[in-house]
């Protein structure tokens, strides 16, 4: 069935939940790109997050069959799948007592393999009813979004919600109204235009009669803090808590600090935490790299043995990259797996072939006609540290054809390279970004 709906396009491509080669992580970099170009452009970007009522439970069977006819599949696969989904029931047990047995009169088997591909298809024809914004799904988390230039668009994505609002009545799908969201990410946060007369009609959207949707100034986007303001410290700073939070609880239950365990454990438990989707949100501020950094600090100090050696000396010993190495380590992953059209293009990186550099990203240019906040945004940005990040590995590393084999020579090649991170009370004559390495610098390693 998967190879059917991909092989004729038939799955939406704004939709990134189970899916082969899409994530969290390439929905997030296609939305803030989006807003990046709205900011270069002088617009701002209105994004409304909608929220479904137990959306898995609450699939209607009949509909789904229908549109699994309109998708082309043969009669003899939906009457195979017909018999899968109906005539279900369902029933309560506790403590050895059967409640009374209930038909289960709606929704896709939860824990079931074609259960998540069921849900993709019945809510794939929602895009069709946006005209003028951009939607984007990751399964069931639904956001829609459009710049905004005039007060026309405005009217236009208030347009398309009251189409999707539609959309949801008509597929008997119910959607928490009183739980959207509203983000303002404004490209002048101290316009004139805020003295203009219809200024007020512009920062809120009806949804219904009786709910207004105005605008936050944050909002936690499939696990991640964004804010209106689209500064990455709120979420740098509750990663941080819940990483020292983790490390604490294993510290208290785990005795021992073996080497083996200690690493095992931190590596598992809390380094995840603090990398989740970082290619999108890497810091460049000197305090954010630090309060980052300060976990592995603290981890490090706390293995037997280390405790008089510096945080250098410890990852050195320890082999262990810093975590900012770790972070753009992990862009140019990702930038290998556009390249080679393993994940979505989302922010429109475009390479080139040389003769002398091999592939080189193309690093886009700044918009003269933005503001300075803008320019700093878009600059630290995916789309723009991605490919100079890429264009810093050697053309022997990128010339790898598989991605075992990527990985393995970067990260050799990254083991040449010092990685001495800024961390609080130490000095450091040169950033530890390989951004920011000169040609001087490669030439010594």
């Amino acid at each position: 069935m998967v190879r059917y709906l991909d092989a004729n396009n038939m799955l939406s491509d704004k939709q990134h939940g189970f899916r082969s080669n899409r994530s969290c992580l390439t929905q997030m970099l296609e939305h803030f790109d989006s807003i990046f170009e709205g900011l270069m452009q002088g617009k701002d970007t209105d994004s409304i997050y909608l929220d479904f009522a137990k959306a898995f439970d609450k699939v209607d069977m009949d509909l789904l069959l229908q549109k699994l006819k309109r998708y082309g599949f043969q009669k003899r696969l939906i009457d195979w799948i017909q018999s899968f989904l109906t005539n279900r029931e369902q029933v309560v047990v506790v403590n050895g007592v059967h409640s009374n047995s209930a038909k289960v009169l709606s929704g896709v088997p939860q824990g079931s393999v074609l259960g998540p591909l069921f849900f993709l298809l019945f809510i794939n024809d929602l895009e069709e009813v946006v005209k003028a914004s951009k939607v984007s799904f990751f399964a069931d988390d639904t956001r829609v979004s459009k710049q905004i230039g005039c007060f026309e668009d405005c009217l236009l994505l208030q347009n398309d919600l009251y189409s999707i609002l539609e959309w949801a009545q008509r597929n008997n799908m119910k959607l928490h109204e009183q739980k959207f969201e509203l983000l303002n990410h404004l490209h002048n946060r101290k316009s004139h235009s805020t003295e203009l007369p219809f200024y007020e009609e512009t920062l809120f959207y009806k949804v219904s009669d009786e709910d207004t949707l105005y605008p936050v100034e944050h909002v936690r986007d499939l696990g991640v803090a964004v804010t209106s303001d689209l500064s990455w410290t709120r979420h740098i700073s509750n990663m941080v808590t819940k990483a020292r939070s983790t490390l604490a609880w294993v510290f208290s239950v785990f005795k021992t600090r073996d080497r083996t365990v200690m690493i095992t454990l931190y590596k598992s438990l809390v380094r995840s935490l603090v990398e989740y989707c970082c290619p999108l949100w890497d810091p460049v501020k000197v305090t954010e790299i630090q309060l980052l950094e300060g976990v592995q600090r603290t981890f490090t100090s706390r293995i037997g043995g280390l405790k008089n050696l510096n945080y250098w000396e410890r990852l050195t010993l320890l082999n262990l990259m810093s975590l900012q190495r770790r972070r753009e380590r992990y862009t140019i992953l990702m930038m290998w797996k556009i390249l080679h059209n393993i994940v979505p293009n989302c922010c429109k990186i475009e390479f080139i072939d040389t003769s002398r550099h091999g592939t080189k990203a193309v690093i886009p240019s700044l918009s003269k006609c933005s503001s300075t906040r803008n320019q700093t945004l878009f600059d630290n940005s995916f789309a723009v540290r991605g490919p100079k990040l890429w264009n810093r590995v050697p053309v022997a590393v990128k010339a790898e054809k598989t991605f075992d084999g990527f990985k393995v020579s970067l990260s050799k090649f990254l083991a040449l390279i010092p990685d001495n991170p800024p961390v609080s009370g130490y000095t450091c004559s040169w950033s530890n970004s390989l951004v920011d390495f000169t040609p001087t610098r490669w030439s010594d390693i």
